[in-house]
């Protein structure tokens, strides 16, 4: 279940915002892979869903995940 959310964050953030020039950085993808597991499970392999839940969660979220979020649109 892990590897499932840490792929579906990495797509996640990684069409989070269209201005976006370039995919989140292994520090990014990091930085919510717990957050992710923990607040959004029931979104795993749902892409726009998890986006979703982050951004509802948002001041639930760690410091670095929170940051992430934010620089993703969110």
């Amino acid at each position: 279940m892990r590897t499932s959310a840490f792929v579906t964050l990495v797509l996640l953030l990684s069409g989070a915002s269209a201005g976006a020039q370039s995919g989140p950085s292994r520090q990014e993808q990091m930085a919510c892979r717990s957050d992710a597991g923990k607040f959004c499970a029931e979104h795993i392999g749902k892409p726009p869903q998890m986006n979703a839940c982050l951004k509802e969660n948002k001041t639930r979220l760690s410091d670095s995940c929170r940051k992430v979020v934010e620089s993703r649109g969110g």
